[in-house]
């Protein structure tokens, strides 16, 4: 696969003060993640049942939208369509940046960074934990090559093995990501083998819609601009991807009214949970996927929206999920009933703190700066309009 290309111009009138922002963004993050450490996570909203807020929420967000940002370049280069190869480099760009975005808020919310080594130098086999610090730096790894062999052009005949390693990859490296949830027996709200195949849907409609909208994003500095034939493609993709994953969600909530132990988990989340069954029935279920498919479907230029929409809806049904799957009240002897001090039977209440929600705007921030640098320093774009569409 031959991909020529060029770099962002640098005279755009935008670029700066877009990067700019971007880098006081990433500047903010950080600051926020040094008073949480130095402070403690006690001026944040989690606590010893929230564990997982907002920064986790925005860190596992990034993680499947980077493996859904290879959805170009796996079309392209694995299943042979032409008219996305152009398009192919940025895709495996925006892959990295966005993993290396979530990969920095979810060190920087552990509370100890400077233990990530430990974890990294003393693997533990039966931790999915371990596994995915493998998954994950061997993503970057993967998608790093990947990207070089389509830059090159002497090492264009690569391509096609390497989009096949990748999509093998990413798709393995979403379902590691699911399991982390999945196999905490612990919890009912987590306990599900449907999380894997969730997250992996979830990753291929919510990375595509960031992808398609960065490709908008980078028009206004000097990028393509894609024609209408491009993003019909791309929004009939994405509409059938946003469907498949509200259908995962519905299966998942299926399989919780199933079973007898876990019904008051699915009754939490969709009827009487307070806040969560707003994100979920009007954010996930309408803005998040109605609403996207009427667009997309029905009217015709309303693609960036839809991508818009979409993204929203994946991020409020991490949210559901994670934070959601904490708040519900645990039984932890099932068929006994337990008195205590410790609010038994009720829900967890989590409020986002700001230096929170800072840091996960940082950890977007810097996927984006990494995006616009990359776009700049690397030929990434296609060369002209034509090749879009060729």
């Amino acid at each position: 696969m031959v991909v020529s290309g060029v770099t962002l111009i640098p005279s755009a009138p935008r670029i700066w003060p877009a990067l700019g922002l971007l880098l006081l963004l990433v500047a903010l993050g950080l600051a926020s993640a040094w008073t949480m450490e130095t402070q403690g996570h006690h001026i944040t909203g989690m606590t010893n049942r929230i564990v997982w807020g907002l920064p986790h929420v925005c860190a596992i967000f990034l993680i499947l939208t980077a493996s859904g940002a290879l959805n170009v370049a796996s079309v392209a280069s694995v299943f042979g369509r032409s008219d996305y190869k152009p398009l192919a480099p940025l895709s495996a760009l925006l892959a990295i940046a966005l993993l290396t975005g979530g990969l920095a808020v979810l060190v920087l919310d552990l509370g100890r960074p400077d233990r990530l080594l430990v974890a990294m130098l003393h693997q533990n086999p039966f931790s999915i934990f371990a596994w995915n610090v493998l998954l994950y730096s061997g993503f970057i790894a993967v998608a790093g090559v990947y990207l070089w062999t389509m830059l090159v052009r002497r090492q264009n005949r690569h391509t096609a093995a390497a989009g096949v390693v990748a999509l093998v990859w990413r798709l393995v490296l979403t379902t590691g990501t699911g399991s982390i949830f999945g196999f905490l027996a612990g919890r009912a709200a987590f306990h599900s083998a449907m999380m894997a195949p969730l997250f992996v849907a979830a990753s291929l409609a919510d990375g595509l819609a960031v992808f398609m909208l960065v490709l908008a994003g980078l028009a206004a500095f000097g990028g393509p601009v894609p024609d209408t034939a491009l993003r019909r493609r791309l929004g009939r993709l994405l509409g059938i991807l946003t469907a498949a994953s509200l259908y995962f969600a519905l299966v998942l909530h299926l399989t919780w009214l199933y079973a007898p132990d876990s019904r008051a988990v699915s009754g939490f989340l969709l009827l009487h949970g307070g806040v969560f069954p707003v994100l979920f029935w009007g954010g996930q279920v309408v803005l998040g996927t109605a609403v996207p498919l009427w667009l997309l479907f029905r009217c015709a230029g309303r693609e960036v929206l839809a991508a818009s929409l979409v993204a929203l809806g994946g991020l409020e049904q991490l949210g559901v999920l994670l934070i959601g799957g904490q708040a519900v009240p645990q039984s932890l002897l099932p068929g006994w009933e337990l008195h205590s001090a410790f609010g038994d039977g009720s829900a967890a209440a989590y409020a986002p703190s700001l230096p929170e929600a800072l840091l996960g705007v940082g950890g977007f921030a810097l996927a984006l700066l990494l995006v616009l640098l990359g776009c700049r320093l690397l030929r990434i774009l296609p060369a002209r309009l034509s090749e879009v569409s060729a």
